[in-house]
């Protein structure tokens, strides 16, 4: 890795971004801790205490940022051009195909970090980052609801893919195989459960509403 050398004038924010995908490849040999930390500053030319204010709460806060830094590549490998040439389920499969390609290098800084995330004191940060990546997915998809419909899609997607992740982490096939037939078979779950609650929509819509019919006996049309 190219090393920095100016980065005196970098904010607390740009020195998270920058350290993030290094602290990434040092821990999965030395953990999601100081070491790792260090280590990715000094390869970029960061004052090691510098470094350390710009992650004050430890751990969790250099996985927050590596999450988002891995968010970034997902959407940076799949242009907005590329992805409205496909269908929704394309789309979708693609964003967590980058996503997961993305983190491959560094599947045992993952496996790390999801452990971390997995401790009774951090269920809720966990939560919020999975939600920002497949909130990240769908609105890089195209999807613009912001009904209920907004949430059933990121919960379902949000449940799809910590499934998929458990099946990537230990899948030893070529490309990942196994890992992509998984997600395709997950998708098309999704997929299903959409058109069945559109089709149930459109029947409501054409059913009679009894509040409107009680409305009509209270204040008859003159």
């Amino acid at each position: 890795m190219q090393i920095m050398t100016d980065t005196a004038d970098l904010t607390l924010d740009e020195i998270r971004v920058l350290l993030a995908p290094a602290i990434a490849e040092n821990a999965a040999f030395d953990g999601w801790g100081p070491a790792a930390r260090d280590m990715a500053a000094e390869m970029n030319g960061v004052d090691r205490d510098v470094a350390a204010l710009a992650f004050p709460g430890a751990a969790v806060d250099m996985i927050d940022a590596w999450f988002a830094s891995v968010d970034a590549a997902m959407i940076a490998a799949l242009p907005a051009e590329q992805l409205t040439a496909m269908k929704i389920r394309q789309r979708i499969t693609a964003l967590v195909e980058a996503r997961l390609a993305a983190t491959a290098p560094h599947r045992e800084a993952l496996r790390r970090a999801l452990a971390i995330l997995a401790m009774p004191q951090n269920i809720a940060t966990a939560a919020r980052l999975g939600w920002r990546s497949v909130d990240a997915m769908w609105r890089a998809a195209g999807d613009t609801a912001t009904d209920y419909n907004h949430y059933t899609k990121r919960g379902l997607l949000f449940a799809v893919y910590g499934a998929t992740v458990t099946v990537f982490l230990d899948d030893e096939s070529e490309h990942h195989a196994d890992t992509r037939a998984f997600l395709a078979r997950r998708i098309d779950g999704i997929m299903r459960f959409e058109k069945a609650k559109a089709s149930m929509t459109r029947r409501a819509q054409h059913r009679p509403s009894l509040s409107r019919f009680v409305g009509r006996l209270r204040y008859p049309a003159v």
